[in-house]
């Protein structure tokens, strides 16, 4: 994945993807949505938006009421796992 140019703080120190999906049909995954404190609710959600398989933006919802906290360029120092 690419290298942070910023590192995004979540709500914990584990990462555990929920979904990993391909929505352009390149057979790549391209949206992650991550659980970073063990409670089963998403809180890190990243976007590969050029399909080179890198992910491009990032997002965490530190207080997971569904409005991004945090958007960083790149994986935010948190590369996908799947």
């Amino acid at each position: 994945m690419s290298e942070p140019k910023e590192i995004v703080e979540t709500r914990g120190d584990d990462r555990v993807d929920l979904l990993a999906t391909d929505t352009n049909g390149d057979g790549k995954p391209d949206v992650w949505v991550a659980d970073t404190d063990g409670d089963g609710k998403a809180d890190l959600f990243q976007f590969d938006t050029d399909g080179d398989g890198k992910v491009d933006i990032t997002m965490a919802d530190l207080n997971q009421d569904g409005t991004p906290d945090t958007i960083v360029d790149g994986d935010g120092g948190l590369p996908p796992t799947v």
